[in-house]
C-alpha cells in the first residue's frame, strides 16, 4: 500500500520534512520514496505541497498519514475533518494498586 507521509531531513536541533510517496512496509528513515510532493518547515513555519500530485495519488488509493491528513485540510487541499493524532491518555495508577497487580 503506498503512504504519503512525512520524512525527517535537516541536522540535528534543525528539524525540516519532506512529504513523500512510499510503500507503507518501507521505515521511515530508509530514504527509499517514490516520489517527493511537498515539504514542510516547522520552524519557519513554511508548508509547500505539490497539489495536483498529491490529489491524483489519493485518487489512485494511496493513503496520507494522520499528521499530513491534517495539513491538507487546514491548508484546504482535501475536505474533512482534522484527525486526532495525539495518544489516548492512560488512567495513572496509585502505587499499591500497582503493587497489587504484580
Amino acid at each position: 500500500m503506498l503512504k504519503i507521509r512525512l520524512q525527517r531531513i535537516g541536522r540535528k536541533n534543525d528539524p525540516s520534512f519532506r512529504v513523500v510517496l512510499t510503500d507503507s512496509k518501507n521505515a521511515t528513515k530508509s530514504g527509499k520514496f517514490l516520489e517527493i510532493v511537498g515539504s514542510y518547515n516547522p520552524k519557519s513555519g513554511e508548508t509547500v505541497f505539490n497539489a495536483d500530485r498529491i490529489k491524483y495519488w489519493v485518487a489512485n488509493g494511496a493513503q496520507v498519514s494522520d499528521t499530513v491528513h491534517n495539513t491538507l485540510v487546514h491548508q484546504k487541499l482535501i475536505p474533512g475533518k482534522k484527525m486526532n493524532v495525539l495518544p489516548k491518555k492512560k488512567i495513572t495508577l496509585k502505587r499499591k494498586e500497582l503493587k497489587a497487580k504484580k
